[in-house]
């Protein structure tokens, strides 16, 4: 049995099963309620029932969540429905809206993509979550007031642990440690989730995605995300890299073409070496667009990696006549530390 929840003030709507709480049907379907642990301790997910009924497993609420009940509220994280609901709680619709916070990780696990590429999954303490939108990115804060910023690889739906992609790169104090000195069980200390770099979910027209580098971790956050919430509209995905070997997660964007047809996928590879027996698109990603979508003024746009590559893609897509207002991007700077290492000079968002 199934039931439709209204939220007051927005009017959206979306359906629990029986036995699911009112906070993970919510989650799935796109639809942002406020939360912190998702476990009835913290009370962040509390609200009013304006009409229906709820029912409450026995022993869920503790700490603040049960002085939040004992107020009158409802908590939505543990909270089932027992028939059609109307609520009336603060709903999270853009990165402004969530509350930043700086919790302790540990590292859960660590598995080497390319040969330049790590993923890394964090686990947060049993009594916290990190709430995101979509292609956020969080910083790892470091000793002497120093940050790394990294792109959330995973959706909000399926955050038990947190993804990143890091890439090594000579800066002598991050990307060393976590391909040569890291370990599981490594605790690290985090803040976030950060950035206006999100999957927009409103609105009528065809997505493209364009990720360099690393710049597909975002990208894969949003995916999964629209995913799961059943977005309908058309999408193609653009990877552009040098080579096959820095081609990663192939198989996995593979498999999401077999099950989402609304999907189209393209890799790039500016620099493919004969090994590779490459048949595919080459040269730059952003040239590749542009040739399968001449016209992009009726088009959404997500671009994400290397600043290079982020700047020339712009370039050209105002110029096939891209509003400005339908192009997201997030610029991967490098670290301070580096630059100096490589010989440059920082000219001025997630590093990945």
């Amino acid at each position: 049995m199934s039931f439709k929840v209204t939220v007051a003030a927005t009017s959206h709507k979306f359906v629990v099963e029986e036995g699911e709480s009112i906070l993970d049907a919510a989650i799935s379907q796109g639809v942002g309620l406020p939360y912190g642990c998702r476990n009835g301790a913290c009370g962040k997910c509390a609200g009013e029932l304006l009409c229906g009924e709820v029912d409450y497993e026995e022993g869920t609420l503790r700490n603040q969540a049960l002085e939040e009940f004992k107020n009158g509220k409802t908590l939505f994280c543990q909270a089932k429905a027992k028939s059609d609901l109307a609520i009336k709680v603060r709903e999270i619709t853009k990165a402004q809206d969530i509350e930043i916070k700086t919790l302790p990780v540990r590292v859960e696990s660590l598995q080497l993509l390319t040969h330049d590429i790590m993923k890394v999954e964090l686990k947060l303490p049993e009594n916290e979550r990190l709430q995101f939108l979509a292609g956020q990115y969080l910083e790892i804060l470091l000793k002497e007031g120093k940050r790394r910023a990294f792109s959330i690889a995973n959706a909000p739906h399926d955050d038990c642990l947190i993804e990143l992609h890091i890439r090594h790169v000579p800066d002598g104090q991050f990307g060393d440690y976590v391909f040569d000195g890291m370990k599981e069980k490594t605790l690290l200390r985090i803040e976030g989730p950060r950035g206006s770099y999100y999957l927009r979910e409103d609105g009528p027209r065809p997505v493209i995605f364009i990720g360099g580098g690393t710049g597909f971790a975002p990208l894969k956050g949003m995916l999964e995300h629209a995913f799961k919430i059943g977005f309908d509209r058309p999408m193609h995905l653009f990877c552009g890299v040098r080579a096959m070997r820095d081609l990663y997660m192939n198989d996995l964007v593979n498999g999401w073409l077999d099950k989402h047809e609304q999907l189209d996928y393209t890799p790039v590879l500016s620099e493919p070496e004969s090994a590779d027996d490459w048949q595919g698109k080459t040269g730059f990603v952003h040239e590749a667009v542009i040739e399968a979508y001449p016209d992009l003024s009726d088009y959404d746009v997500y671009l994400s990696g290397p600043p290079p590559m982020v700047k020339a893609g712009m370039d050209t897509f105002y110029a096939a006549g891209l509003p400005e207002s339908q192009i997201f991007s997030d610029s991967f700077e490098y670290s301070d530390d580096a630059l100096k290492a490589m010989g440059i000079q920082k000219p001025g968002t997630a590093s990945n």
